[in-house]
């Protein structure tokens, strides 16, 4: 396969199985009371997994763990500086094609936000808050926007 084909193919299939999404735990050691974590994921039957494989090796970052929620594999990108390097780049330049890019697009701007540190201050992580919020409509969610708001320190 082309190498330009080998990276259109995987945002196609990103389109179609992948992930983005920002999630947050309320941690008392941090000084905000709320970690940001940003992520990156496909999931893919074990039998059909060689994708998730080349998507690593394409990214080169990220790891390969068994979902045991579904008995999947999932291939699962966190790292702030892998995403905004290798991930994100490759989604700006082989971009999505369905409604799956506004949560790229939100994903992208809450880890620039995080690069700057926003995610260490109220005001930061109050619109941190705000544009995770918007992804995933229909994904679960462990806590409340207005939860996270009134753990906010």
């Amino acid at each position: 396969m082309q190498t330009r084909n080998k990276y259109e193919y995987i945002s196609g299939y990103v389109d179609g199985e992948g992930c983005f999404s920002v999630s947050f735990l309320k941690r008392k050691k941090l000084r905000i009371g709320i970690e940001t974590r940003p992520s990156f994921s496909v999931s893919q039957n074990e039998d059909r997994s060689e994708i998730l494989y080349l998507m690593q090796d394409i990214f080169e970052c990220g790891y390969i763990r068994r979902d045991s929620s579904d008995k999947t594999l999932k291939y699962e990108v966190r790292n702030l500086d892998d995403l905004l390097t290798k991930v994100i780049p490759h989604f700006n330049n082989f971009p999505l094609l369905s409604g799956k890019q506004k949560d790229f697009e939100f994903l992208s701007k809450v880890c620039r936000l995080m690069k700057e540190g926003k995610q260490h201050t109220k005001n930061g992580m109050s619109e941190i808050l705000k544009l995770a919020f918007q992804m995933n409509p229909s994904g679960k969610r462990k806590y409340s926007q207005v939860e996270l708001l009134a753990a906010l320190r």
